[in-house]
C-alpha cells in the first residue's frame, strides 16, 4: 500500500496547476505571434502562409519546393503560387541547381529584410526590455525551455502529417 503525504499532493497539484498555466501561456503568446504576424503581412502585401513559408526559407533555406511544402505543412500546388508571390515580391529567388540544371532552389533575398525589421521593432524592444529582467541563469533555462517546447511542437506537427 502506497502512502501519499498531503504535503506531496499538494505540490502534485501545484505543479499541474503550473504546468497548466504554462500550456495556456503558450497558447497565448502563439494567438498574440499569429496576429502580429498577421499585422506585419498586412503591411508588406503578405498573406499569413507566404509570410510563414519566407520565415520557413530564412530559416532552413536554399530550400527545393517539394522541402518547403513538407516543412510548411502544405501540398506542392498550393507552395507553387505562394513562391509564385514571394518572388513577385522581391522576397525570394528561385536558382537552379548546379550539379542537376532541373533542380530548383528557393532562397530569401535580404533587399526587404530592413521592411520586416522595422514591423517587428516593437516587439523586438519588448523581448529586449523582458530580457534584461532575467539573469544569464535564467535565460539560459528559458532559452532550453523554448527550445525543447518547439522540438516538441515539431515532433507533434510530423506526427500528424505522417498519419
Amino acid at each position: 500500500m502506497s502512502f501519499i503525504s498531503s504535503e506531496d499532493a499538494g505540490s502534485s497539484r501545484r505543479r499541474r496547476r503550473l504546468g497548466t498555466a504554462i500550456k495556456e501561456s503558450l497558447r497565448e503568446l502563439s494567438i498574440q505571434l499569429s496576429l502580429l504576424n498577421h499585422q506585419v503581412g498586412a503591411r508588406v502585401d503578405l498573406k499569413d502562409g507566404d509570410l510563414g513559408c519566407l520565415d520557413l526559407i530564412s530559416l532552413y533555406g536554399p530550400l527545393s519546393p517539394s522541402a518547403l511544402a513538407r516543412r510548411a505543412g502544405l501540398h506542392p500546388a498550393t507552395m507553387t503560387g505562394i513562391i509564385d508571390r514571394l518572388e513577385r515580391g522581391g522576397w525570394v529567388a528561385r536558382d537552379r541547381g548546379t550539379s542537376d540544371r532541373r533542380a530548383v532552389l528557393i532562397r530569401a533575398l535580404r533587399d526587404r529584410n530592413s521592411e520586416l525589421l522595422h514591423l517587428y521593432s516593437g516587439m523586438n524592444t519588448s523581448m529586449d526590455q523582458i530580457c534584461a529582467d532575467y539573469g544569464d541563469a535564467e535565460l539560459q533555462l528559458l532559452a532550453d525551455f523554448l527550445r525543447r517546447t518547439a522540438n516538441a511542437g515539431r515532433t507533434a506537427t510530423d506526427e500528424l502529417a505522417s498519419d
